[in-house]
């Protein structure tokens, strides 16, 4: 009676298989987890700048007042809880007419975006 078993060319064969597809998909996934990160910032900077505009029209200040994140984040204001970075910086609100900045150097400036 014969017993039907994989040879140790086939196991080889798939396990190849399965190294490549793994060689394609995690740089992909890297590459795709960055990119959210970076939307996400993207995203609480304009957030926090609007805020950050609204609270100055409502307040009547100029370009150069001073604005912090408490003026802008909290209950009963413009953005219910401050937004954290998903790479672990911090977000600085700056003055007004000054853009929102992230505190790490890959950080996006809002100037530059479309």
């Amino acid at each position: 009676m014969k017993t039907r078993a994989f040879t140790l060319v086939e196991v080889m064969i798939v396990v190849l298989i399965i190294g490549v597809l793994s060689a394609i998909a995690v740089p992909n996934f890297v590459k795709a987890r960055s990119n959210a990160r970076m939307h996400t910032c993207i995203n609480n900077l304009k957030q926090l700048e609007t805020a950050k505009e609204q609270w100055a029209m409502e307040n009547k200040k100029a370009v150069g007042d001073a604005c912090a994140m408490s003026d802008i984040t909290g209950f009963g204001h413009h953005i219910n809880r401050q937004p954290t970075c998903p790479s672990g910086g911090r977000y600085s609100v700056n003055a007004v007419g000054t853009p929102a900045s992230c505190s790490l150097s890959a950080a996006p400036d809002l100037h530059v975006l479309p």
